[in-house]
């Protein structure tokens, strides 16, 4: 399930319990949209935001001489506007394959794979958007097997991490089976409520998109425009995000709504094979590979897309947002729909970016259950084996993930290792936005590596050219990418490990204690991730300085990767 807006639920509740939300009841930030545009790339001593400090990084490159080289990055996400004004001239081109010829001309096994390739498509152009909840698949893939206590077979790591996987599917389905019930069922009249006021307050208002800021200072005129502000406001605080656009607000609740519908009725019925319906592989063999389509906008590309801004958006133009990196083609690889991934989509698209030149890779994405986590394993494997960096988001429930499972994971199964090429990344913010950590990041002291800026973030979405706000560890993900292209970019020598152990090692830790999401709690930064620390570009540039070939002891690497 992508990484995306976390709604706090009571602001939704009001309507869902028959109460108003009235205007002066909402505490209007004291920032504006536009001084929040931009923040996370800031410098604190000059601004006062806990940016990324990107300029000076870029100044210091600059007296140094350094020059670029060219470094692809893949996402692995919902797949990306192509047509964007900021990011059309930094999309990867496949430069072996002529585009629409319908010929495999790289002979990869991919056809008219120009921007990259969508795994949820089929050859004659269908692709998957709505897709089921793994726990619901995995409940009832395993049912037959455990469900009527026959005997377990515990012969290898992979049979063990199966009936580990049940026991897990079997508590936490009815869990959530009474608790989404429950939501859905308050949830219900503000879902059927949305459309109908956002279309009033749209025609009265007379413009499509407008903020939950807006929409304070919006006076109804009637009983109708009235209750139409009241739905709106419980849906704008319902998700603490009163500088976000209503249309990205909308398919945030949509994907929250659908997703606690689907673990609602998880128990009583499988889910819908969406995927195989379109897709029509063998999943069962991770060798049969060569599926799906070109298609990367099929579905709803907004996470993709706004992922991709906050890397590469073009630098150059003078048009909407600046990326991170300024020397960087965006691979896409769409694996996501509106729904939980499946392990082989994400074990064949590392691959198929690692094959195709990647050195970085993307993943803003999440789930508590992984079945053939063993084929995600291997690709893991092969992409370390490449020198390839793989970049992953902590998830949205303020949960430690030293206890809790989110995956994929950088632990093979078995206890075989940990992945030396991998960083996890928490969401930071500013007391501006709400304080040092988001309240909805995950974290872990042994599991996360570091934070980075993931609340209100403002980068592409699609429409051409369109902007947006978005939160999540999602956010704070491209933000560790756009900084790892940075250095493999300017110091190509540094290999994968290397630039993990420069970005954990350059990290800020802050001079003061912190929230502990999902509380009221103050904890030292060290109690949320190994490194203690928020990313800053500088800081790594300056150490990516000091390292000249081989100069950091493996026996470091090995422990930054293992602790």
């Amino acid at each position: 399930m992508k990484c995306f807006l976390k709604p706090i639920l009571w602001g939704c509740l009001f309507l869902a319990l028959g109460l108003s939300v009235q205007a002066q009841e909402v505490k209007v930030e004291d920032v504006t949209n536009d001084s929040l545009k931009g923040w996370h790339l800031l410098d604190r001593q000059k601004s006062g935001f806990y940016g990324i400090s990107l300029q000076q990084a870029y100044d210091e490159l600059k007296a140094t001489g350094k020059k670029s080289q060219t470094v692809i990055v893949a996402i692995i996400d919902s797949g990306v506007d192509t047509t964007h004004e900021d990011l059309k001239a930094v999309l990867w081109h496949n430069p072996k394959e002529i585009p629409g010829n319908k010929v495999d001309d790289d002979h990869n096994g991919y056809v008219d794979d120009v921007f990259g390739w969508n795994f949820l498509g089929n050859p004659d152009g269908r692709s998957v958007t709505k897709d089921s909840y793994e726990g619901a698949r995995l409940y009832h893939d395993l049912k037959g097997k455990y469900g009527s206590g026959e005997t377990i077979d515990t012969s290898s790591d992979e049979k063990k991490f199966e009936y580990k996987e049940w026991v897990k599917v079997k508590t936490q389905l009815e869990a959530d089976a009474e608790s989404s019930s429950m939501t859905v069922l308050h949830l219900k009249t503000l879902n059927a409520s949305i459309p109908i006021a956002d279309s009033i307050i749209r025609e009265s208002m007379g413009k499509q998109e407008y903020t939950g800021n807006d929409l304070v200072a919006y006076s109804p005129t009637n009983s109708a425009t009235t209750k139409a502000k009241n739905v709106m406001m419980a849906l704008f605080k319902g998700f603490d995000e009163m500088n976000a656009s209503n249309k990205t607000l909308i398919t945030g609740f949509n994907e929250y709504y659908s997703g606690e519908e689907a673990k609602a009725t998880a128990i009583d019925k499988a889910p819908e094979n969406y995927r195989q319906e379109v897709v029509g592989d063998n999943y069962a063999d991770i060798n049969d590979r060569y599926y799906g389509n070109g298609d990367l906008m099929g579905g709803t590309p907004f996470h993709g897309t706004h992922v991709s801004g906050i890397i590469g958006a073009d630098r150059t133009n003078n048009k909407g947002i600046e990326g991170i990196a300024d020397n960087v083609k965006i691979m896409v690889v769409r694996a996501l729909g509106d729904g939980d991934e499946h392990d082989k989509d994400i074990a064949l698209a590392i691959r198929y970016a690692v094959d195709n030149g990647a050195k970085v890779i993307n993943m803003s994405f999440g789930k508590r259950f992984s079945p053939q986590k063993v084929w995600v394993d291997d690709a893991v494997k092969y992409a370390a084996a490449h020198d390839v960096l793989l970049v992953h988001a902590a998830g949205n429930d303020h949960e430690n993930n030293d206890s809790t499972d989110n995956f994929p994971s950088p632990d093979y199964i078995g206890g075989q290792g940990h992945a030396p090429n991998w960083i996890t990344v928490g969401a930071s913010g500013d007391p501006k936005t709400g304080g040092l950590t988001a309240d909805f990041s995950n974290y872990g002291k042994n599991s996360v590596d570091v934070f980075a800026p993931g609340v209100r973030i403002y980068s592409c979405v699609p429409g051409g050219n369109t902007y947006d706000f978005a939160d999540g560890t999602s956010m704070a993900t491209p933000v560790v990418v756009g900084i790892a292209a940075l250095l493999r970019s300017y110091f190509p020598h540094l290999t994968a490990e290397q630039v993990k152990y420069v970005i954990e090692k350059s990290a800020i830790a802050p001079n003061q204690d912190v929230t502990l999401p999902g509380t009221d709690k103050m904890v030292p930064m060290s109690e949320l991730c190994k490194s203690g620390g928020i990313v800053n570009a500088f800081s790594a540039v300056k150490l990516a300085e000091t390292i000249k070939g081989k100069q950091i002891p493996k026996s470091t690497l090995k422990k930054l990767s293992s602790d």
